[in-house]
């Protein structure tokens, strides 16, 4: 009898041991991936924005990277191929859903706080994109927030998931942290906190199909090349292929723990399909979908699984002229709104062709017309949903705060104060009231915004 008894205390002294062996690796295994030294950065950024030429007041966080809306860049290939089913571990939440009408299904944008947030939506969005870096760099905050407290900015927008495909702030989602996906870019809860404090309407931007990171480490949820492997666009990025719903729960997780965070509202980034490299080469698990319907069905979704929450989409400028799905990217400008509040339509001039017709306006060069061409391509946008029977999404465009320098001299134009101001007034002048201003690198003339009265 007593050897039995010595013999269950010896093996529940081992098990114990072992527990806490595990417990030990798991913490040191934690705390290495716990924070990256800003310092250490690592970010693309091909385009030339030029420093202050005309004497005006910039912040300058030198901390910008390319993206959708600037230019495409070029990301470092992340490797793996391990493979399973995603595990969000983030289930639905009881949400309040503070910006839904009484039992109707649809959110008041004029009449809407989020969830997670005590900061009422600004009757009209004024904001600039902020990198996650420049987030999480007090100083530079504070220069942004300084800015809100002097002038008519009142929102920001800033990395949720980028197209790195990197989470920036620690994320608890099984499925992020599993692959590796999440970089210590900004403390969200504090950064959020110390935005609201301030009155400032957070927007987070979330890249959805871009994604190098997950895309590898999960291949068979990624664009195929007909020849073997995995598909890449012309900077060697892999692609999620739209067409595969199971990658969609993975960019509706993140943008439901974001919201849980703080933010108040998620914005779709590359919510489309490749637009460059071989296309031809291209394979898709598709069943004989268009591309717009896997885009549009992946909004629904966002829409369902997202209750009480702005949703937004960043989409190409040149669709409010293109009919249907002439970029073939999925995005088609009498559709991609229906189930959302708001569309971007990024209607930078710079990415406009020489030689382009606008609302049967020809631009040469269509850079040197920034008024123009923003003014031309909203009027042609509105225009063509006011066709559209209970189109449901807002229009709030991006307009270009970057210079494009890759474009040949006597092309392009140094984009300051002016060149914002005229954008602006052109959003006004077609009839809306909301935008957003785009810099990668995020400088920013101050002369540019209007004194808040």
């Amino acid at each position: 009898m007593k050897k039995n008894i010595v013999t269950v205390v010896i093996i529940s002294l081992v098990c114990i041991s072992l527990v806490a062996g595990a417990i030990v690796l798991y913490l040191i295994r934690s705390s290495g991936n716990n924070r990256d030294n800003s310092n250490n950065q690592s970010i693309t950024n091909n385009q030339d924005i030029p420093d202050n030429q005309n004497g005006q007041d910039i912040i300058d966080t030198q901390n910008g990277q390319d993206s959708e809306n600037g230019g495409e860049n070029s990301v470092d290939e992340q490797n793996g191929t391990e493979q399973g089913q995603i595990d969000s571990g983030n289930n639905d939440t009881d949400q309040n859903n503070t910006g839904k009408n009484n039992n109707s299904g649809i959110i008041d944008v004029n009449n809407y706080t989020a969830p997670y947030s005590n900061v009422k939506k600004p009757d009209a969005v004024k904001a600039l994109y902020l990198t996650g870096w420049t987030a999480g760099t007090s100083s530079a905050l504070e220069k942004f927030i300084q800015i809100t407290n002097e002038t008519e900015i009142n929102s920001v927008v800033i990395d949720i998931k980028d197209d790195d495909g990197v989470v920036g702030y620690e994320s608890n989602i099984p499925a992020v942290r599993e692959i590796n996906a999440w970089k210590y870019k900004y403390n969200v809860d504090k950064v959020i906190k110390t935005l609201h404090d301030n009155g400032i309407y957070v927007i987070g931007r979330l890249v959805c199909f871009k994604d190098p990171v997950l895309s590898t480490k999960r291949p068979d949820l990624a664009v195929k090349n007909t020849s073997g492997g995995l598909w890449k666009d012309n900077s060697g990025t892999t692609w999620l292929d739209p067409y595969n719903r199971e990658s969609w729960s993975y960019i509706i997780d993140i943008a439901k723990e974001a919201i849980e965070k703080g933010f108040d509202e998620i914005q779709f980034d590359y919510v489309r399909f490749p637009n460059d490299g071989n296309k031809k080469a291209m394979s898709f698990n598709s069943q004989g979908e268009k591309k717009y319907e896997a885009i549009n069905e992946f909004l629904a979704y966002a829409r369902e699984n997202l209750p009480g929450v702005i949703l937004s989409a960043d989409v190409f400028g040149i669709i409010c002229e293109s009919p249907e799905d002439t970029e073939d990217i999925g995005q088609y400008l009498e559709l991609v709104g229906k189930d959302i509040e708001y569309i971007s339509p990024m209607v930078y001039p710079s990415h406009y062709a020489f030689n382009q017709i606008v609302n049967n306006v020809q631009f040469p060069k269509p850079d040197l017309e920034p008024y123009a061409v923003v003014y031309n391509s909203l009027v042609k946008a509105k225009e063509r949903i006011s066709k559209v029977p209970d189109y449901k999404a807002n229009i709030r465009p991006y307009l270009q705060g970057f210079t494009a320098s890759w474009l040949k001299q006597g092309n392009y134009q140094v984009y300051g104060a002016k060149q914002i101001r005229e954008q602006i007034q052109a959003v006004y002048d077609a009839g809306l009231k909301e935008w957003i201003i785009w810099d990668p690198s995020n400088k920013y003339p101050v002369e540019a915004f209007e004194k808040e009265n």
